[in-house]
């Protein structure tokens, strides 16, 4: 390991020690920390989309953390240590690339990426080929991720009419439904929408992020050409600015 690393896992030991290390970081558990990991990570995908790789190195030294946090928790409970998650991780991609660590004929087939994570889940006991799926995903990416599992299995509609006309179907049942069914269609609805840009091809996760990106952008233009005075303006004159703003960003 190298000396960072061991510097790390040092640091990481002190600030656990019962008697002398931090008060917080000795209290934590895998659930007190698990909000934090999957914050970093977003952070990391935050510098990553802005473009801002000086900023890269330290956003992934925290999620690092996070990594060396989680591990030291289980060393002091005997259950694992750093090492074993880095075994584990050299062991799962080595074994999903068996064409660049083994040696193999010119004529083998290469499984695909999906069948070798089949074999694994199965051999894990998996008994759905829905298993492994994570609860702690969003919960766009984890419908998309649960769409492409049952796609897999042939459970899909061929071309992109069948999920255009579910998605019409769910608007509809959306509109008619009552106050105790509405968050239940509007999931429906939702999950129609995901697997319509799936049948294109779309990562439904990385749209909704781009078109995010673009409200916020365009909102942001209006607030300034409003002067500060955007809620002040009635809504067909705000809709006016977001026309201005629109026509501004096809000839930029």
């Amino acid at each position: 390991m190298s000396d960072q690393l061991n510097r790390l896992l040092s640091i990481m030991a002190q600030l656990r020690d019962p008697e002398h290390g931090c008060e917080w970081d000795v209290a934590q558990t895998f659930s007190t920390i698990a909000p934090y990991t999957i914050e970093e990570a977003y952070e990391v995908a935050d510098v990553i989309a802005r473009d801002d790789i000086e900023e890269l190195p330290g956003e992934l030294g925290d999620l690092l953390l996070q990594v060396v946090f989680h591990a030291r928790i289980a060393e002091e409970a005997g259950l694992f240590a750093f090492e074993d998650v880095a075994r584990a991780i050299s062991d799962k991609m080595e074994a999903r690339h068996p064409h660049i660590f083994e040696v193999a004929s010119a004529d083998a087939k290469r499984p695909g990426w999906e069948a070798l994570k089949a074999a694994e889940r199965a051999h894990k006991g998996a008994d759905s080929a829905l298993d492994g799926v994570a609860l702690a995903l969003p919960a766009l990416l984890r419908a998309e991720k649960l769409q492409k599992r049952a796609a897999s299995q042939g459970f899909d509609w061929p071309d992109p009419e069948g999920p255009a006309g579910k998605l019409n179907e769910e608007i509809e049942e959306l509109r008619d439904a009552s106050a105790e069914t509405q968050v239940e269609e509007a999931g429906d609805l939702l999950f129609a929408a995901v697997n319509l840009v799936r049948a294109y091809g779309i990562s439904a996760e990385e749209a909704l992020r781009s078109a995010n990106a673009k409200f916020e952008r365009r909102y942001r233009a209006m607030e300034l050409l409003a002067n500060g005075r955007f809620a002040e303006l009635d809504l067909d004159r705000q809709e006016a600015l977001w026309q201005q703003v629109k026509r501004e960003e096809k000839r930029d």
